[in-house]
């Protein structure tokens, strides 16, 4: 008999939903709308999880599946999985390690640009008709900030923030950052506090996991960018107190942001909406069909690992 599989949330690319249902015997959680019902039926012979990053999966369904055997997250984030909970009953959790990296800093990049250069706004100038009836050579548009030379200070040297400050140092951006400690194998400048990290920089990046941390990005660190700087993020929504973030923009405390994630998703802050000075994005920094597929299967051989009594892929728990 095929190994039975609880899916919930729904995977994107058809490739990998196709072998999913040629190995295993899937059940879509996420579909139901009884799921306790659907859990008292099926949970005692559930041997895996697939679910993504923002979903993961509570110690309470856990705790009906009594054969689970690898939790397999299509995505990096694991703080929607109680780990503690999962070591004691020796389930190994794997995540999407890696296959993500070059989108996220691609996307980061991206929003830098983007907003520097006020490229949203400009878009939204000439769909609306308004450019022919400029009376100026040019649109009456603000003038961008040039990028090339900025520079940038990064949150977190991990994969991704290597993966950002590769790129921006090809625009001749001189590259700083922050982390747990200073990285010997790289050759950025390393600043241990954050307020000075963001006073030394023109664009703040954020790159940094910190599942557990909150509000990291405060008035004290917003006031220390300045009024000609700018915030990207495309790590956690949570290391940004939003409220703060909210007024610096508005009172023109700083000079824009561009923004993956947030909070509560999907709510984002509706004051956001009507500034120009922000661009904005529904978590989409991996949604690719290269990147998709690279985390599809990623799991599939983390299910497969674990049927065959081997180490996952990805794994996170040891």
């Amino acid at each position: 008999m095929k190994p039975e599989i609880l899916q919930l949330s729904p995977i994107l690319i058809a490739s990998v939903r196709d072998q999913l249902a040629e190995i295993y015997t899937v059940r879509r959680y996420y579909e139901q709308t009884d799921k306790a019902a659907y859990l008292r039926e099926h949970g005692a012979a559930i041997r895996g999880v697939v679910t993504g990053g923002h979903t993961g999966i509570t110690r309470e369904v856990m705790e009906q599946l009594p054969r689970l055997e690898v939790v397999a997250v299509n995505g990096v984030g694991t703080d929607a999985v109680d780990l503690a909970y999962t070591r004691d009953r020796g389930i190994q959790v794997s995540a999407t390690i890696g296959a993500l990296t070059e989108d996220v800093a691609d996307l980061a990049l991206g929003l830098l640009l983007a907003t520097c250069r006020g490229l949203c706004t400009a878009d939204r100038f000439v769909r609306a008709g308004l450019w022919p009836q400029s009376r100026t050579p040019l649109a009456p548009i603000p003038l961008a900030r040039q990028f090339s030379g900025m520079r940038v200070g990064i949150v977190g040297m991990g994969r991704v923030g290597r993966a950002v400050a590769v790129r921006a140092a090809a625009f001749g951006c001189p590259i700083s950052y922050t982390d747990l400690h200073a990285m010997g194998d790289v050759p950025y400048t390393f600043i241990s506090d954050l307020v000075e990290l963001a006073r030394q920089s023109d664009a703040l990046v954020l790159a940094a996991a910190a599942d557990k941390a909150e509000g990291l990005i405060d008035a004290k660190v917003l006031d220390a960018l300045g009024a000609e700087g700018y915030l990207i993020n495309v790590a956690r929504g949570r290391l940004v107190n939003e409220a703060d973030l909210v007024a610096a923009l508005r009172q023109g405390l700083i000079a824009g942001a561009g923004l993956d994630v947030f909070v509560d998703e999907p709510n984002v802050p509706p004051a956001l909406y009507a500034l120009d000075n922000v661009v904005l994005q529904p978590h989409r920094a991996s949604a690719t069909e290269q990147t998709r597929t690279r985390m599809g299967e990623m799991v599939l051989a983390s299910l497969a690992a674990a049927f065959a009594g081997q180490k996952v892929v990805g794994l996170v728990t040891a």
